[in-house]
Formats: structure tokens, C-alpha cells, sequence
């Protein structure tokens, strides 16, 4: 691949699909998918350019993966809400990659009416929430659009796992 970033940016996004589809219990000790027609298979996304559906699907969210030095995690988030509904997925969420540590340590951005949707489908509490999958928020100044709550990866793989399990509509057993 002639652009280097552009690599970086593709081995962020492979090691999340892969981290996920082994959390998930997806694929077989290859890598290769267990049930290749599984809609529960987290994918890497194709870029379809003005209409982008995000860079990876792993329903019912498509995750913005992003490998930069300076973060811009607000303009970030309005991104992967767009791109969710191109994909016709309820929840767009940004995955950055923490240098220096594993995907699993990757941080996890989304926006606080994403975060309140989520909670709600789920049937909890803020406390409950915020304490279950260890949520931080980050609140800059009195614009409300700015403001986004943070997790790990790890601590999404356990929320994507419970919304497919507790959500009645969490994952459609065929391929979207």
C-alpha cells in the first residue's frame, strides 16, 4: 500500500474486526468464520465514498476506527452517526487506536444521545451502565454536541454481547 497512514488506518481496522470476531466466538482458531453467512460476523465495511457506511459493521453498530495523533473525536462521532445510517444501523461509534497498548485497551467514543439510546434499549439505569461497562464522560464546555462518553474495547465487546443477547431485533441471523 503506497500511503503508510492509510496502512496504519487498515491494520487498526482488521485488528478490531479481529479482536471482536474472536471475542464473539466467530471464527475458528484460523481466523476463518465459523458460519461465513453468520449476520453476527464482524466485517470490515467496502468504502462506497459520499454514501461511506463506516469501517466496520458489527451489528447493530458500525465502528469508525481511527489511528491518528491528534484526536478530533466530536467531528469523529457526527462521522460514524452519519455513516450508521447510510449502513441502516441504529448506533455509530469511534474506535482509536492508544498507542503502545492492545486492541483491547483501544478507546471507545460515542456521542451522550448514542450512550442514552443504548442505555434505554438495554433496560438500565445510568449508574448500572456507566458502571457495567466503564464509562467515562467528557464534557467541553456548554455545547452540548461536544460532550461524548468513552469506553474500552474490551468493555464494548461485552455491550455489543449483551445488546445481540438482552435486545429482542439485536442481530439478524442473516447476512445485511
Amino acid at each position: 500500500m503506497a500511503n503508510p497512514n492509510k496502512a496504519k488506518g487498515t491494520a487498526w481496522e482488521s485488528a478490531v474486526r479481529d479482536y471482536l470476531n474472536v471475542f464473539f466466538g466467530l471464527v475458528d482458531e484460523r481466523g476463518k468464520f465459523i458460519d461465513p453467512m453468520n449476520g453476527a460476523n464482524v466485517r470490515r465495511a467496502a468504502q462506497e465514498g459520499a454514501k461511506d457506511v463506516g469501517d466496520i459493521h458489527a451489528a447493530p453498530f458500525v465502528l469508525e476506527a481511527k489511528n491518528t495523533k491528534a484526536p478530533a473525536v466530536p467531528t469523529w462521532i457526527r462521522q460514524a452517526e452519519i455513516e450508521a445510517g447510510h449502513a441502516g444501523f441504529p448506533f455509530g461509534v469511534v474506535v482509536r487506536k492508544v498507542r503502545g497498548f492492545s486492541v483491547a485497551m483501544g478507546r471507545v467514543h460515542v456521542s451522550v444521545r448514542t450512550w442514552t439510546r443504548i442505555r434505554l434499549a438495554l433496560g438500565m439505569d445510568t449508574s448500572e451502565f456507566r458502571a457495567l461497562y466503564g464509562w467515562s464522560a467528557s464534557l467541553r464546555g456548554l455545547d452540548t454536541s461536544r460532550w461524548y462518553l468513552t469506553t474500552t474495547v474490551r468493555d464494548l465487546a461485552h455491550l455489543i454481547s449483551d445488546y445481540r443477547r438482552n435486545v429482542p431485533s439485536g442481530v439478524s441471523h442473516a447476512v445485511r
